[in-house]
């Protein structure tokens, strides 16, 4: 093949898919899921490199020698990498959007937002609208100011959702904030809000907070959810907060980490409990105050409104429904 030919296959491939994208969304306009099903149309540009496949079937491979030559955009998420491949559903054709499959691998970077992410492969479905990162993953969301803390996730996967600003990392998922070390098997972010959700199922989700020191804060719940811009902290479950010698535990409990105060707060089955080791102090009521830059604790009046809102920490369709 002459490479004017080769630039004219080029050409007409792009044409064709393009084509096919904007016959996808003006039908999908039709349709109850119109908006989800236009912005999940992945557009592929190989521009550089070398393109092949069955311009009416697929797949169509694309492949670079630039290590993020290839780019691709769906939605507000940009996929970049070496070699995609593009393929369709048995019997349709590769330039009509919606069924489609992109596979990218030899290593890949996912950027949105504040957000980038590498991993080795990805595959993309433009009928979940879902990208699965595949491990070892990591993330990165820089921070929203210059004296802020970037969040650093790694997992064995991760799901970007392009209808959302949500990923979902999964197994053994670490976070670094800071000084704040989390541990957990689920890890559901929202990148604007910086709000993420840990959870593991069987055990319990865990937060560390290491003072300048090396002194450790330790907190485990059946659900920990965190801000990480803002260095709030929502655990519930079964809650444990161990700092040094005091230990206390509670239904629930809400940590600020900008002053170092918890709040635990009891059940209806069970009070909130502060024990100090050292002293032997023990304290049992509703809610108590537990300062970890000065270690002690003490009981919050019931009359006293909680500085913490668990709405906070609700996730975008918590909020909806």
């Amino acid at each position: 093949m002459t490479p004017r030919s080769a630039t004219l296959r080029r050409v007409l491939i792009a044409a064709l898919l393009a084509f096919g994208a904007l016959l996808a969304f003006a039908t999908a306009q039709d349709g109850e899921d119109s908006q989800d099903a236009g912005r999940r149309i992945i557009t592929i540009d190989g521009s550089g490199g070398t393109q092949r496949g069955n311009l009416r079937s697929g797949p169509i491979v694309y492949e670079h020698p630039d290590e993020f030559g290839v780019q691709a955009t769906v939605s507000t998420l940009t996929i970049r990498g070496s070699f995609a491949e593009l393929s369709a559903p048995e019997g349709t054709s590769i330039g009509t959007g919606g069924q489609r499959t992109a596979a990218f691998r030899n290593g890949v970077l996912v950027e949105r937002g504040r957000m980038t992410a590498t991993g080795p492969t990805l595959t993309y479905s433009e009928a979940t609208g879902l990208g699965v990162l595949a491990g070892p993953a990591e993330v990165t969301v820089s921070p929203d100011s210059e004296d802020g803390d970037a969040v650093l996730i790694s997992a064995r996967t991760v799901e970007f959702d392009v209808d959302t600003d949500r990923s979902t990392s999964s197994g053994d998922v670490q976070l670094v904030n800071g000084n704040q070390r989390a541990s957990a098997e689920q890890l559901i972010y929202e990148e604007v809000r910086t709000l993420g959700v840990f959870t593991s199922a069987g055990a319990q989700a865990r937060m560390t907070r290491i003072d300048e020191d090396g002194t450790e804060m330790i907190i485990t719940a059946d659900e920990i959810r965190v801000l990480t811009d803002e260095k709030l902290l929502y655990a519930r479950g079964n809650v444990t907060v161990v700092d040094g010698a005091i230990t206390s535990t509670g239904a629930v409990v809400f940590f600020d980490d900008n002053t170092g105060v918890a709040e635990i707060v009891g059940s209806a089955d069970a009070p909130a409990r502060s024990v100090d080791a050292d002293s032997g102090a023990t304290l049992s009521t509703d809610r108590i105050k537990q300062d970890i830059e000065f270690d002690f604790f003490e009981a919050i009046d019931s009359s006293v409104p909680s500085e913490f809102d668990t709405s906070a920490f609700d996730l975008a369709d918590e909020t909806e429904q």
